[in-house]
């Protein structure tokens, strides 16, 4: 079975931690573990943004990661950027090991408005299957309901579903086939909603 570890970043909160640990377990089919919390990235911190590399800190997760058929998923709470662009909810190497989601602008806070912890959560799983999918070498989909379509603002977010679309889901089983056991391959392997 391949594993998905967890890394926060800053304090992040139990249930938005433990929401996307549940989704990643059911729509990637990934044994879940948790690796000891990292202060807040201080290191890839740009003054003259007020914001955080995600280049640097994406680099940064790749000695975290154990060997083998494992991803490694960081969460964070600082706004993330690179230098293309003024934000990035989330980056991802494509086809590679490792990927980082940031719950800055996943906030309702962040854009002067009351916390919503439930829209939050819902938020932060749609990110973390999206930069997981990339892991996988899946590209942005063209349904708008399929968490892999891209967001480049958190409207978009909303409008996505938490469930990858039939195509990427084909994709990543197509992937991923050699990492399950003969067994886990004719049955149901927790791919389904």
């Amino acid at each position: 079975m391949s594993v998905l570890y967890i890394v926060e970043l800053g304090r992040i909160d139990d249930d938005i931690r433990d929401a996307v640990s549940g989704d990643l377990r059911n729509e990637y089919g990934f044994e879940i573990r948790r690796l000891a919390g990292l202060p807040e990235p201080s290191f890839a911190f740009e003054a003259q943004r007020n914001q955080y590399s995600s280049v640097l800190v994406l680099r940064s997760l790749l000695g975290l990661r154990p060997e083998g058929e494992s991803r490694l998923l960081g969460i964070t709470g600082v706004d993330l950027f690179i230098p293309m662009l003024s934000f990035v909810l989330g980056q991802a190497q494509l086809g590679g090991p490792t990927a980082l989601i940031s719950l800055a602008r996943l906030r309702q806070e962040f854009y002067g408005l009351p916390p919503d912890p439930p829209l939050l959560r819902a938020r932060a799983i749609k990110e973390a299957v999206h930069e997981i999918g990339h892991t996988f070498g899946l590209t942005h989909c063209a349904d708008n309901a399929c968490p892999m379509s891209l967001s480049n603002h958190v409207r978009q977010v909303d409008t996505k579903g938490a469930a990858l679309c039939i195509r990427c889901r084909a994709a990543v089983l197509d992937i991923t086939q050699h990492w399950r056991a003969p067994d886990a391959i004719s049955g149901d392997a927790g791919y389904g909603r």
